[in-house]
């Protein structure tokens, strides 16, 4: 083999390096698709609870420092059986907020028809199509019309008896006051009903 020979072959062998190293796809740019592995969580650079728009249980009493809401929940959400519980008097003590929503809030009527009619109705006269099996109270009653914004929102949030939380499906606060300004439209634009029937 001359000399020249095995120079072109040298050069050609580090130019395939290049190429090989610049043009091929590395494996690792096969962890940038994948866009979470369960075992993640473990990672010491991960932080699930930084955001405050995360549900999760705290301690009662807590008020938390970076922003978010205080927990007013009663009983212990983490039982077999959870007891659907909020201090009333912190709920009727909340005041609807006269911020607009933030950008990319869902309507009240959307959360609504998704997560509340299917027991409330369409209407709010609890007529949704599972009311017979889980005896969903209607939210045009005199009773219901004289509940608090915060209360409804409360329910929202934590649920109560049979009524199970919806803090973790509508998680953002701005969507549940949503949800409450909807249920009070309803209310304005359907009559009340005659107090007979055992109202609730």
């Amino acid at each position: 083999m001359t000399r020249k020979t095995l120079s072109a072959l040298l050069l050609l062998g580090l130019g395939g390096c290049n190429w090989w190293y610049n043009e091929v796809p590395s494996p690792d740019d096969l962890m940038h698709v994948v866009p979470w592995f369960d075992h993640m969580i473990l990672s010491k650079g991960v932080h699930p609870y930084q955001r405050t728009n995360i549900p999760r249980n705290t301690p009662a009493g807590v008020v938390p420092m970076g922003g978010g809401e205080r927990d007013w929940r009663l009983g212990d959400p983490s039982a077999a059986f959870p007891i659907y519980a909020f201090d009333t008097l912190v709920a009727n003590a909340l005041q609807h907020p006269t911020t607009p929503p933030k950008v990319g809030a869902r309507s009240g009527q959307e959360l609504y028809d998704i997560y509340c009619a299917m027991c409330h109705g369409f209407q709010g006269a609890a007529d949704g199509t599972v009311t017979p099996y889980n005896g969903a109270f209607s939210l045009l009653t005199a009773n219901a019309r004289h509940w608090s914004d915060g209360y409804l929102y409360s329910m929202i949030r934590y649920g109560r008896a049979g009524m199970p939380q919806y803090g973790d499906k509508i998680v953002r606060p701005d969507e549940r006051w949503a949800v409450v300004d909807y249920v009070r439209s309803l209310q304005a634009k359907s009559p009340l009903p005659p107090a007979a029937g055992g109202a609730r």
